[in-house]
């Protein structure tokens, strides 16, 4: 039985793979559309692994700033509550919190008009007391409020990590197989491939700006050609195609959400027939590639691992839409 199951076993997995030994080779244009459609995907993944951190920054700075609102709190309860003892001391050494009822204290005492004098004092020295007191329970009551926040925010946070790890995962998994299809093939079809994605020659100097921000977005993004592509990077020294995008406007004044999805919402969308230098350019049905349009057809994007920070021309990819910042 165990062997039947075996040999069956070893049928399937021939028959998933074609070969017991190796995947049949592929053309170079296989290839090539194999590498491209990986790099795609961890590309996508590392958008989303963008958003995530996006998300767990943002925690990691609530849970700091409730951890701080705690410390602070906790000293005040620390106040309020040796100000309760103090007056529980005093009460105690002045005999006040218990012996003659007020009304016999009265018909007793010498002098009236002292003793409803020191009647009044002592109290607007409860009335003092029963706030204090209410102060203390509304901190304690605060305190334990945000004690639970601050637990709560650090369960999302760690939650986040391991979310933006899986993500993480995807990121390196894919590329590292595109990497490997890609060293696999013979030399001529290898250095085709990577040919098409060297580094450009001498770097252009931006076209004459108006000192419009657009411009200045544009001047960044020339500044950038060359420079490498890194998975979740948003400069000065490398880049991932958001990561630029949001560092060319960020230059300029203007602060871009993180990722691909979310900067398509942050301007006024337009046509592709309306395009004009600054302007955003999606690809993809899942919008997982962003450039910016500098006229003529063009845009300066960061492409992929391999490919640093270039022109090319806004119609090498699917075009997904476009949208104006400023």
């Amino acid at each position: 039985m165990a062997l039947t199951l075996a040999l069956a076993g070893a049928a399937t997995a021939t028959a998933l793979t074609g070969s017991g030994h190796a995947e049949p080779r592929l053309t170079p244009a296989g290839a090539k559309a194999e590498a491209d459609r990986l790099y795609r995907a961890a590309e996508e993944a590392a958008e989303r692994y963008n958003a995530v951190r996006e998300k767990a920054d943002g925690a990691r700075k609530a849970v700091n700033a409730l951890r701080d609102e705690v410390a602070r709190r906790a000293a005040v309860l620390n106040t309020a509550r040796g100000a309760v003892g103090a007056m529980a001391a005093a009460d105690y050494r002045s005999g006040t919190g218990g012996g003659l009822p007020p009304a016999l204290r009265l018909a007793l005492t010498a002098d009236p008009d002292a003793y409803l004098d020191g009647a009044v004092l002592a109290g607007r020295a409860a009335d003092h007391r029963a706030r204090t007191v209410g102060a203390l329970r509304g901190e304690l009551v605060e305190l334990a409020r945000l004690r639970s926040e601050a637990a709560g925010r650090l369960t999302e946070l760690e939650s986040l990590r391991a979310e933006a790890g899986r993500h993480q995962a995807v990121v390196h998994g894919k590329a590292a197989a595109a990497r490997r299809l890609v060293d696999s093939l013979p030399q001529p079809q290898r250095a085709a491939y990577q040919g098409e994605v060297a580094a450009p020659g001498p770097r252009p100097g931006p076209p004459p700006g108006d000192g419009s921000r657009a411009a200045a977005a544009v001047a960044f993004a020339y500044g950038a050609l060359g420079k490498p592509y890194v998975w979740g990077a948003t400069g000065p020294a490398s880049f991932d195609c958001s990561g630029l995008t949001q560092a060319a406007w960020r230059s300029a004044g203007v602060a871009l959400p993180r990722t691909t999805y979310t900067q398509i919402g942050a301007g006024r969308r337009v046509g592709r027939g309306e395009l004009a230098p600054g302007d955003l350019v999606f690809f993809y049905s899942g919008i997982s590639h962003v450039g910016l349009y500098i006229g003529g057809g063009r845009m300066i994007h960061a492409p992929r691992p391999g490919a640093p920070v270039r022109i090319a021309p806004i119609d090498e990819m699917p075009w997904a839409g476009a949208t104006r910042v400023a």
